[in-house]
């Protein structure tokens, strides 16, 4: 089987190489640069490390359509980002990519355990945001029902949830806790839903945070991984049985791991920056795309018995590293301490500042249920993250409900440098 997917992937590569080489001009004068002149030049899979790198960077500089690989009225959908830091980079479909992204996300959603007929309730984003029509699609072609809820109105979320009796949620997973907390709100509990499966993607989070969204909804939260310039969700999923490592489809997209710094590629099971091949996309394939997350690619069976190669969680982002007085410092690290201790929700934001010349960092963060003593909290968590980061962090305890919920990608860090 492995050497029948390589045989695949090989041919899928050339015909990627050969798109780009025939209708993309700003990516055939870089793979003539790096010495591809025709597809026939990449003889093995191993051949992957000679070609050039694509970047968010290039989407910007080509914006909005410059990277097309078919004729702009061939497209049958465009999405986005948000664009928070500049241009949105966009991205479009043919008839063909939207086929192909329908078929890899019921196939992504069967491993994490969705079946024919399941009631699934997608309070992902609909619109530009590639999460809330990708899980549409993939639950309709799988045989589903949907409720297209879309993010927001959070107390319609729960009285929704209550009503219809969905068995599947689909939201990011600081949403997610959101819509649990308008659950109690309601007076309610996870025993009062249907619930078994939650399908969260999105933004990175932690097996500390699974711990909590399972225990407040009552389900089993599975991790999904994509990212729009690759295809949306659906890039690679975890398998209910294991939870243990995220399934790629690899089929349809060829996944490198290397170092953030130098490029090069690091040894199996090494943490550093995901590389993504598009093998099937028509309207904007990628070769060699810098996701900029931070992962591992993962070689061992999986107890599930699926033969595919798996990458683990990610970690966080490249650029939303910290690098406070010398010490990286991942938001996710910071998430891990505060859902693992006592009396702590998950909602937290950190405020790096630099007030002098040293840079300093405050963690603001609430209790679970209100508290007497906000003092004793504040010095419990500082010693928590002293022990887990090797820095002094300031904390700021703020009362339940205080600080800002998302209703989709949490922005979890606020840098006032």
């Amino acid at each position: 089987m492995p050497d029948d997917l390589q045989v695949l992937q090989l041919a899928r590569l050339r015909a990627t190489i050969d798109r780009l080489l025939t209708r993309v001009p700003v990516m055939a004068q870089r793979l003539r640069d790096a010495g591809v002149d025709s597809a026939d030049d990449i003889d093995t899979l191993d051949d992957l490390g000679r070609l050039p790198f694509a970047h968010k960077s290039d989407l910007r500089d080509h914006y909005p359509f410059g990277l097309l690989a078919v004729p702009r009225e061939h497209v049958a959908r465009i999405h986005a980002s948000s664009g928070t830091s500049g241009k949105p980079t966009v991205v479009a479909y043919t008839a063909a990519d939207l086929e192909m992204w329908a078929d890899v996300m019921a196939r992504s959603m069967a491993i994490a355990g969705v079946r024919a007929g399941m009631l699934v309730h997608n309070a992902n984003g609909y619109g530009l945001f590639t999460g809330g029509l990708g899980f549409h699609q993939g639950a309709e072609r799988l045989g589903a029902t949907v409720v297209p809820v879309s993010a927001g109105f959070t107390d319609r979320q729960a009285l929704l949830l209550l009503d219809l009796r969905a068995q599947v949620l689909v939201a990011t997973p600081s949403y997610a806790l959101t819509i649990a907390q308008a659950v109690r709100d309601a007076g309610h509990g996870p025993g009062d839903l249907a619930l078994e499966l939650g399908l969260f993607g999105g933004e990175p989070w932690t097996e500390a945070m699974r711990a909590e969204l399972d225990e407040q909804l009552g389900i089993d939260a599975v991790n999904f991984y994509g990212l729009s310039e690759i295809v949306g969700p659906g890039v690679s999923v975890e398998c209910r049985e294991a939870r243990d490592g995220l399934h790629i489809n690899e089929d349809h997209f060829l996944a490198e791991v290397i170092d953030p710094d130098s490029g090069e590629p690091v040894a199996l099971g090494t943490q550093g920056e995901l590389v993504f091949t598009t093998l099937t996309k028509e309207a904007l394939p990628m070769l060699r795309y810098r996701t900029g997350d931070i992962a591992a690619l993962i070689d061992a069976p999986c107890s599930c018995g699926r033969p595919t190669r798996r990458m683990t969680a990610v970690r966080g982002r490249r650029d939303d590293m910290l690098i406070v007085r010398g010490v990286n410092l991942y938001p996710s690290t910071v998430e891990h301490v505060l859902v693992g201790l006592e009396g702590v929700s998950a909602h937290y934001e950190i405020v790096v500042r630099r007030p002098a010349t040293l840079d300093e960092l405050t963690v603001r963060c609430e209790p679970a249920a209100p508290v007497a003593d906000g003092d004793e909290l504040a010095q419990r968590i500082r010693h928590a993250l002293h022990e887990a980061t090797g820095l002094n962090v300031a904390v700021e305890i703020h009362e339940p409900g205080a600080l800002p919920r998302s209703e989709g990608k949490a922005k979890r860090v606020v840098d006032e440098r």
